[in-house]
């Protein structure tokens, strides 16, 4: 494993519990980050992640103005760094949610800080992955099938001609799927390769994602024809030979 130096790495909290900003930053730094920003609610939030431009955001979920889904849904218009939420919902459909409109990772509350850092690191090192991956010397930067194309070095993707607004995991695993076409990826392959983690068995996260990608991509996602289940062995993006 790549030894990736974490301490000018820019991290965002966005909690309103001063106690635990605090414990947070002071925990944090003793992990090596050496620049940490805090914020207390969403709005100066959102204003100085605008300002700032972080590498991660740590963003708790319940704030005093809006809460921290709304935030998140504000943040990805403008920036597709790595958001892990913190909150004290335990419930599936929160932890859906949060993932569904762009969170990166979900921690519930209580959590040990060890684990909060460790998370963080993870994501950061999958960011540095990505950022440092290796290029070919005629890279193929578009990926076409059907109505959709895919331009990798814009990130961007087009159905007929119009873009469709993607969060970053969202087109991460797009177009891994479309560098692998008509190939059986198994969830523990994706998901090991598009959030850089040890694969437990929750398929809660994979299949949030798939389904948000049929929805934005199939013209009809109860019978998809790109993003294929095959059952008992994962998903496959099905491209037809020219």
């Amino acid at each position: 494993m790549v030894n990736v130096n974490f301490s000018n790495s820019k991290i965002l909290i966005i909690d309103d519990e001063e106690d635990l900003l605090n414990l947070l930053e002071t925990y944090l730094q003793k992990e090596g980050f050496n620049n940490i920003l805090k914020s207390s609610s969403g709005l100066d939030g959102i204003n100085t992640c605008s300002r700032e431009n972080p590498d991660i955001i740590i963003l708790d979920v319940m704030l005093p103005d809006i809460d921290g889904f709304e935030v998140c849904s504000r943040l990805r218009k403008f920036t597709y760094v790595p958001i892990l939420f913190l909150s004290a919902k335990e419930e599936e459909v929160d932890k859906l949610l949060g993932l569904g409109i762009g969170g990166d990772d979900y921690i519930t509350k209580p959590f040990s800080l060890k684990e909060v850092a460790f998370r963080i690191k993870a994501q950061l090192r999958r960011k540095y992955y990505l950022d440092n991956e290796p290029k070919n010397d005629d890279p193929k930067s578009a990926y076409e099938f059907g109505d959709i194309i895919i331009d990798e070095c814009k990130s961007l993707v087009l159905k007929n001609g119009a873009e469709v607004e993607l969060t970053a995991k969202e087109f991460q695993l797009l177009l891994y799927l479309a560098k692998n076409p008509n190939h059986i990826l198994s969830k523990r392959k994706l998901y090991e390769a598009i959030w850089g983690e040890e694969y437990m068995g929750d398929d809660n996260t994979i299949m949030v994602h798939i389904r948000h990608l049929r929805e934005k991509l199939e013209d009809d996602p109860g019978i998809p024809q790109y993003l294929v289940t095959v059952k008992g062995l994962g998903y496959k993006l099905v491209v037809k030979e020219s």
